[in-house]
């Protein structure tokens, strides 16, 4: 027969004291809830770190894995709210079962109860942090196609099962309804302050061309037709009395789509010719007798003071390319076209017809000689100064010839001169409407020689 005794001893082993049955199998559970903290934090770095690739590789992908996948992407909320619902269940659950396992290994070493409580945060915090976020995150951020399948199927059931389901539901739709009132109250940035952000947010490693976009997008709404618009002097313009013949050599000469039509002055634009409706009546048999007159289209005029911003929503709503820009006492004064505008924000856009270089000559280290109409910005950035160097506000005017006469207050003749600052501004030809060439002589540098 058994030995009673034997079986007292062993029911003392089980339930006092720490090395029983009931520990080690909370000690095989707590481990075992470890592991799923660690596939559930995993997983949420793997699914939120797919690269377009990937995403593009699982919706090409015919396998089960990749469908379960695709279908958790679908509804990104609910999947982040489903892995943070389970991830916090599993780990109070691992709290809870790590400090009733220590507090029986420590309950025979005569520790404080203060003492216990600070060795319970540092390893319980230590062991999660460890094992249950950092090591599973790093791994699944550099696995994260591979961490995804295996997980997807565990996440899907998860995801429909009660109590996670509904919990899951009630946050989704409570930060959707937070999301919608944050909508209402929303706080107006504005654009100096977007301007600031760009500036700092700049490194010395950042694509330049992202962030002139981005600069781009920002002076958008501040910038006026008048900035971008091309001046009536260097407008291709047809007249209504024009011959077809005179109509076709004009169209080679300029390679322009549309054309602005105008009858005795270009002051009174009276419609744009778009050059694909001529496209039906050549070497036809009567494309001399072609009345190309009647096919011209009615002109969009715009102010020189309007905003592009509101110039492209035209744009859009009229459908149509190109406006006639007018002054306040309306006078033409230019044209702007969609091309201006879109180049305001993604930069210069060239076509086969368009000067791929800026138009100067560089005689020696201080003197460089310009066209009048040369663009302020393209002549900073050949004598690579700024605005501020030249110590004037320079905002009523874009071209080098019109800051001299903004200046002089007339048009200079030739061999007359400005100072602006370290420079000085000699005018080689003129006539009596514009200053056409201009030569600029850096002052400082020449001293220093």
């Amino acid at each position: 027969m058994d030995d009673p005794s034997s079986y007292e001893s062993f029911s003392n082993i089980a339930t006092s004291g720490f090395g029983g049955i009931q520990d080690y199998v909370f000690l095989a559970i707590l481990l075992l809830l470890i592991a799923v903290s660690a596939l559930v934090s995993g997983s949420e770095a793997a699914f939120f770190s797919l690269s377009p690739t990937d995403k593009e590789d699982l919706r090409n992908d015919t396998g089960k894995k990749a469908n379960y996948v695709n279908k958790l992407l679908n509804k990104p909320q609910e999947l982040l709210a489903t892995i943070l619902i389970t991830n916090n269940f599993v780990n109070v659950a691992i709290v809870i079962l790590s400090s009733s396992i220590l507090h029986r290994i420590l309950e025979d070493t005569g520790l404080s109860a203060t003492t216990e409580f600070w060795l319970d945060i540092l390893l319980i915090t230590s062991l999660l942090l460890i094992f249950g976020e950092v090591i599973p995150k790093i791994y699944a951020n550099k696995r994260a196609l591979a961490f995804s399948k295996m997980m997807a199927r565990p996440l899907s059931v998860a995801n429909a099962t009660p109590p996670v389901s509904w919990i899951r539901s009630g946050l989704v739709s409570g930060t959707t309804i937070i999301q919608r009132r944050m909508r209402r109250g929303k706080v107006d940035v504005s654009a100096d302050e977007l301007e600031q952000a760009l500036a700092l947010t700049k490194e010395e490693n950042s694509d330049d061309n992202d962030h002139r976009i981005l600069e781009g997008i920002v002076k958008f709404g501040s910038t006026e037709v008048r900035q971008i618009m091309r001046p009536r002097l260097d407008v291709y313009a047809l007249e209504i009395s024009d011959t077809y013949q005179e109509v076709l050599d004009k169209i080679l000469d300029c390679g322009h789509s549309r054309l602005p039509v105008y009858q005795s002055s270009f002051d009174n634009i009276i419609g744009v010719l778009f050059i694909k409706d001529l496209l039906p009546f050549l070497n036809s048999e009567s494309e001399k007798d072609t009345d190309w007159g009647s096919l011209i289209r009615k002109p969009f005029f715009v102010t020189e003071n309007r905003k592009i911003d509101d110039l492209l929503k035209d744009f859009q709503e009229k459908k149509v390319h190109i406006a006639m820009v007018v002054d306040e006492y309306g006078g033409t004064c230019g044209i702007v076209t969609l091309e201006d505008v879109l180049e305001e924000i993604v930069g210069e856009i060239t076509d086969e017809f368009d000067d791929d270089e800026l138009v100067y000559t560089k005689i020696s280290e201080t003197e460089y000689l310009f066209e009048g109409k040369t663009a302020l910005v393209d002549f900073y950035k050949v004598l690579d100064i700024s605005e501020e160097h030249l110590e004037i506000d320079t905002q009523a005017t874009e071209t080098i010839g019109g800051l001299i006469v903004e200046l002089a207050g007339r048009i200079l003749k030739n061999n007359e001169r400005v100072t602006i600052g370290p420079l000085q501004l000699i005018v080689e030809s003129s006539d009596k409407k514009r200053i056409k060439m201009v030569k600029a002589i850096k002052l400082e540098e020449t001293n220093e020689l």
